[in-house]
């Protein structure tokens, strides 16, 4: 007869204290979201070195930051699934990798058409990568802590963003444009390696999935200490044969396709204020240096924010949190639109969006870890960033489009104020949903997803 305690794996987690093999495996998805934002930020620092060489326009280049995009997108719609059906760690091991070959690969484009392609399937090799980062770093962390670690974790993009304009200005004039992307490419093939060899499976997922109880046993003496005997675990969840079909069955569907429209809602702003708030100060008559300072608060602010709205999230529940924090987002882009004539309130405003709205879509990644079951999470997290980047695209190019309209930039900025507001209704809304969920009865990710232990 078996007499081993029989323990959800998440309670499991939560009764022990955070262990350095738990913030070995957050580190670890911390470097695989900052080598993102070091691609990002480098490609932008080297594009007019690549006009230059080839003789391009500043508009031909306009494809070469829509192909990362666009493989951003496909990668997290492929990897996705893929994470759920055969586990994080390979799919993100798998997803750097590729992302290293393509990005050294990139340096022996010959010319832009090939240079587009390589751009893409680095992409796609990111979009992988980073949603399953996501999930591993959720189903490690103490669901009290959830929240805070999980945007702690993903702040290393922000970091990330950082190195690669202060790595690409640096290197630039020494090695050239191929010199870089052969570094940007480099320093994801020796994280790969790193994965492969320190990085864990997720507990939840083995158990969920019944195999491998060597692996099982392991991770339990690195959290629980090498004495620590084998419990019984149990998930509190059925297998999912389809994660994607389940995103769309009964109780998790209208979830799903709130959590879409607030993604999408916010990348849409991030992505058009990086993009354009430059030149829209610019055109202002703000200076470029000034224009330059007041949209780096925006950074700031999202660092910033998202570090706090965690500790928020699992103080007073995600949903809770987030659509106050649209909300207010609303009202500094507000602010933003009539602000434009005075700096120290600008500065301010544009802070505060940064704060509110680039720190809130980083908290909605755990609030979406934490609304999936096991079994299609990876496919639930995934999938939303793959909509958000679509509305990062939008928001890409819907700068120049507003531009060329003429329109005054008080109202290009106030039109802002409208996704926000979106965003808001659709998280609160997700609240309402949730609570709806609970009180039927469903799986312990979903049930926990307002609460303040979440």
């Amino acid at each position: 007869m078996d007499h081993r305690p029989h323990i959800d794996v998440q309670q499991f987690i939560d009764t022990h204290p955070f262990s350095r093999f738990q913030k070995t495996i957050l580190l670890l998805c911390f470097l695989v979201v900052l080598v993102d934002g070091f691609d990002t930020a480098s490609i932008g620092f080297i594009a007019p070195a690549i006009r230059d060489e080839w003789h391009l326009s500043s508009a031909a280049l306009a494809p070469l930051f829509g192909a990362g995009l666009f493989g951003l997108m496909s990668g997290a719609l492929l990897f996705g699934p893929l994470a759920d059906k055969v586990g994080r760690k390979p799919v993100l091991v798998l997803s750097v990798l590729f992302f290293g070959l393509a990005s050294a690969a990139s340096m022996f484009s010959p010319d832009l058409p090939t240079l587009i392609a390589l751009r893409f399937l680095t992409g796609v090799g990111l979009g992988g990568a980073m949603p399953s980062a996501i999930t591993l770093t959720s189903e490690y962390c103490p669901q009290p802590r959830r929240a805070r670690l999980v945007t702690l974790m993903f702040c290393g993009f922000t970091v990330g963003s950082a190195l690669g304009g202060l790595v690409s200005v640096q290197l630039l004039p020494h090695v050239g444009w191929r010199g870089v992307l052969l570094v940007g490419g480099a320093i994801p093939l020796l994280l790969a390696l790193g994965l492969k060899v320190l990085l864990a499976e997720s507990l939840r997922f083995l158990v969920l999935s019944d195999c491998k109880p060597a692996a099982v046993q392991a991770i339990v003496a690195r959290i629980a200490g090498a004495g620590a005997g084998m419990p019984d675990f149990t998930v509190g969840e059925a297998k999912i044969k389809s994660p994607v079909r389940e995103l769309f069955r009964g109780r998790l569907a209208a979830g799903t396709l709130l959590i879409w429209a607030s993604f999408f809602m916010s990348l849409l702003i991030v992505y058009l204020l990086s993009s354009w708030l430059p030149i829209l100060l610019n055109s202002t008559g703000i200076s470029l240096s000034r224009a330059s300072l007041v949209t780096a608060m925006f950074q700031v602010g999202g660092t910033i924010g998202a570090i706090l709205l965690g500790r928020l999230m699992d103080r007073f529940g995600a949903t809770r949190t987030l659509s106050l924090s649209y909300l207010a987002g609303a009202v500094f882009i507000g602010l933003c639109s009539v602000s434009t004539d005075q700096f120290a309130a600008l500065m301010l405003a544009v802070f505060g969006i940064g704060f509110c709205i680039s720190g809130g879509q980083v908290g909605a990644n755990a609030m979406a870890a934490a609304f999936y079951p096991t079994g299609n999470r990876a496919t639930g997290v995934s999938w939303s960033n793959a909509v958000g980047r679509c509305g990062s695209v939008l928001g890409s190019l819907s700068g120049g489009w507003l531009l060329a309209m003429h329109l005054p930039i008080a109202h290009i900025l106030l039109l802002l104020a409208f996704p926000s507001l979106i965003a808001a209704l659709a998280i609160a809304v997700l609240g309402r949903v949730k609570a709806h969920i609970a009180a039927q009865g469903a799986p312990e990710a979903v049930a926990t997803l307002g609460t303040p232990a979440n």
